[in-house]
């Protein structure tokens, strides 16, 4: 009998299809990009960009996993972390609803699911602190790959913003993560050569200090001006084009 454990879930080629049926109908609305965005443009720059966004998602859990496996825990397939099923990564809600919702409101990428790794496994230090960097190495890799896609290969113009407006929170996502802050990924990186005073420190405030970093952000202008300056300039260091990003924000947050 096959091992489901590692099949590639359907109900992430279903998240694909979305992100697809999104890119093509921006690309149909292109046109209206002249005259200020209609329904088929705004539809398509909205489902590709969350569709897209949820694709990564998985994507960032899966390279958690993938390298938790590879470094000695195989408990991660026996939990179905390998399958990118999106169901897998903690509870649905605040995996993935929640994500989307605040990449809606305010353009800001909290950080989707969570997979549960056991640590003890794992053989040394340095892997354990590989494990915590592959998330959001994902996450700026998928953002330079899609921006580097966006200027070599020729597509109508409605695709391309929505294209640039998924790489650019890819990268917005990893200035995020990679921030060391205890319950971030970028505090998990450092972890494994911390004393044990200060990890059993960080393990006191991890539940609170990624809330306390979202208020700033969401409730300073300040703070988010300089967390939205810093991800512009990786943005551009990876290819990005600003430009074509802040046309798709736009787009996206169409209620405003």
């Amino acid at each position: 009998m096959p091992d489901v454990s590692s099949r590639v879930s359907p109900w992430f080629l279903l998240l694909v299809a979305v992100a697809v049926g999104g890119g093509v109908l921006a690309a149909l609305g292109t046109p209206e990009l002249a005259t200020g965005p209609s329904v088929v443009l705004t539809s398509g720059i909205v489902l590709l960009v969350l569709g897209g966004w949820a694709v990564s998602l998985c994507l960032h859990e899966f390279g958690h996993a993938a390298v938790a496996y590879r470094g000695g825990d195989r408990t991660v397939r026996e939990k179905g972390y390998l399958t990118l099923d999106i169901r897998r990564y903690t509870d649905v809600g605040l995996s993935f609803v929640l994500p989307v919702v605040f990449l809606l409101l305010g353009g800001i990428p909290l950080p989707g699911g969570a997979v549960w790794i056991n640590h003890g496994l794992i053989r040394s230090r340095a892997m354990r602190s590989l494990v915590s960097l592959a998330g959001p190495l994902t996450n700026l890799v998928l953002g330079a790959l899609l921006s580097v896609a966006v200027v070599l290969v020729p597509m109508p113009l409605g695709l391309a913003v929505g294209l640039m407006t998924l790489a650019f929170f890819q990268v917005l996502a990893f200035v995020l993560n990679i921030l060391p802050i205890p319950g971030l990924d970028g505090f998990g990186v450092l972890e494994p050569f911390l004393s044990p005073p200060a990890r059993q420190l960080a393990a006191r405030v991890r539940p609170w200090a990624p809330i306390v970093l979202f208020l700033l952000i969401i409730g300073l202008p300040g703070v988010a001006q300089l967390f939205f300056d810093l991800g512009y300039a990786v943005f551009t260091l990876v290819g990005g084009d600003p430009r074509y990003a802040s046309v798709g924000r736009a787009v996206l947050m169409f209620w405003r």
